[in-house]
């Protein structure tokens, strides 16, 4: 699986944890975990929601494809 998403770094950088981010997005831990270990993608939406939350950029969530 290729890592598309940076949710599970921005999290530990905020000190803070899958359960709580499922809270807030009001979605299972288990899918939550699921966008964390990239073995599922959020959709755009969700993803949008995830920033917001967490008060980040949208980019920073992704993965860059250049550098």
């Amino acid at each position: 699986m290729v890592k598309m998403n940076r949710i599970k770094e921005v999290l530990k950088e905020q000190g803070r944890t899958q359960t709580w981010l499922a809270e807030q997005i009001e979605k299972s831990y288990v899918i939550v975990t699921n966008y964390c270990n990239n073995n599922a993608q959020p959709s755009i939406e969700t993803l949008r929601k995830i920033a917001n939350i967490l008060d980040v950029d949208v980019r920073v969530l992704l993965v860059p494809t250049k550098e």
